[in-house]
Formats: C-alpha cells, structure tokens, sequence
C-alpha cells in the first residue's frame, strides 16, 4: 500500500472533504501515539505502514515513551487536528482500525500493551473498540444496516 492508498482510504471512511484535512488526522492521531509509545514499538508498528506514513510514529516524534492518559492523547490529538475532541476521537479509533489491518497481529498487540495499565486502562480501550467490535466494515454496516442501498427514493 502506498501514500496515496492510505490516505483515500482513510478519506473515505471518515468522509473528510480533502487530503490536507485527512492528512492532518492520520498525523495527528500517529503522531500522538508515537509519543506515547516506547521508540521500538514505534518502529515496529510503523515498518507495515507507508514510508510518508510511518514518518509520522517515528521521525515527527522528539520523545518517545511520554506519560499521559486518554484525556491528554485526546487534547493533542484534537488540538493538532484542528477538530473537535469529539471527532478527534473518531477519528484516531478510525484510523487506529485500518492501522491494525496492515500491521502483523503481534505488532498491533505490542501497541495495545504498551498502553497504561489500571484505572486508565478502561479509558485507552476505547481506542480501539472499532478493532474490537470487528472492524470499520461492521462498524460501517451497522450504521448503515448493510446491504444494498437503493439507488433512488422510489426504490425505498
């Protein structure tokens, strides 16, 4: 996959107008997490993704490791975005989903326990409850009822 299939992917799915706003969300989210992760995890979640892409997790990253909760990642991630915290967080748990589709299992779950343990544990899984609850299709699917969707109203 290329820079170009990552980001109209991710366009499409969180239906945003263009590649400047989709781009600010994937580095916002990546960035982010990069932070908050161990320099090796970075790396290694990062070498699945496209080379513009995995910049982002590593190279845009001053300070790997950084400890912060859910509440912090959502201030940065939606201050960095420009958006909403509200739609930051959809945003990142998006983009966390396809991430986790291009990534070996084992680096994805590396990710997932370099995150807080406890209390705040709880608060981190909602990053990715798309992941676990089957995916941005099922997700999608759900939304939409699934199916085929009529072409026009006298179809309906």
């Amino acid at each position: 996959m290329d820079f170009d299939e990552f980001t109209g992917t991710i366009q499409h799915r969180l239906e945003l107008p263009g590649t400047g706003e989709t781009v600010r969300a994937i580095r916002a989210t990546l960035t982010t997490l990069g932070a908050r992760i161990p320099k090796d995890a970075a790396e290694d979640l990062a070498g699945s993704l496209p080379m513009e892409i995995d910049w982002y997790l590593t190279g845009a990253v001053h300070e790997h490791g950084q400890r912060f909760d859910w509440q912090e990642f959502l201030a940065r991630v939606s201050e960095t975005e420009k958006a909403e915290p509200a739609d930051a967080a959809y945003h990142a748990r998006v983009i966390v989903d396809f991430v986790s589709t291009l990534v070996p299992p084992s680096d994805f779950q590396q990710l997932r326990d370099q995150l807080p343990e406890g209390e705040d544990r709880e608060n981190w899984r909602k990053l990715f409850e798309m992941v676990d609850t089957g995916g941005w299709s099922d997700a999608n699917e759900a939304q939409t009822g699934g199916g085929p969707q009529p072409e026009n109203e006298s179809e309906q």
